[in-house]
């Protein structure tokens, strides 16, 4: 089977993670594949904003959780969480571009041996005082809105099974 259809097939999400952080040539190779996301109009209007500063990841935690109304880590104890923006004023599908930069990360991080989960709430966590203050802090314009967040480390236990596939999501005309 070609390795690329293989890696999206066994990729799962992962929501126990081991504390040891990835390989700076891991995250690279994870970063890079973002890079490479289609996007509308080949605007390459996304940012991707890695975070592997322990305070850092338990503040937007903290901001996540909140955004949910639960006293939980939304981040699942992962040692990396990759924030991914997109302007809003530059496109009209920041969504979009967003969430496929979200995509080849992952499966780049399977490819690479480390495990993710996309995790949501950016928006609204970068919506509040303290989100845009760390936007702030990054130099992240007013008009970047966060689209979703990747967390990544290495899983704690197996690697799930993927369930059954539903039946009748093709449909061929």
């Amino acid at each position: 089977m070609n390795e690329v259809i293989k890696n999206m097939k066994e990729r799962r999400s992962i929501r126990a993670y081991k504390n040891d952080q990835i390989k700076d040539a891991q995250l690279d190779a994870i970063l890079e594949a973002g890079t490479y996301a289609a996007s509308g109009m080949g605007s390459q209007s996304t940012v991707i904003v890695p975070v592997q500063d322990p305070e850092t990841i338990a503040v937007m935690s903290g901001l996540n959780a909140k955004v949910m109304g639960m006293d939980i880590d939304p981040f699942y104890g992962a040692p990396t969480v990759v924030v991914v923006f997109a302007d809003a004023a530059e496109t009209a599908t920041p969504v979009e571009d967003g969430s496929l930069v979200i995509g080849n990360m992952m499966l780049a991080a399977f490819s690479e041996g480390v495990d993710s989960c996309w995790v949501h709430r950016a928006k609204e966590v970068f919506e509040t005082e303290e989100g845009k203050a760390l936007k702030a802090k990054w130099g992240i314009g007013d008009s970047f809105v966060g689209i979703g967040n990747c967390i990544l480390g290495y899983r704690e236990g197996d690697l799930p099974p993927a369930p059954e596939r539903k039946q009748g999501r093709i449909v061929r005309i």
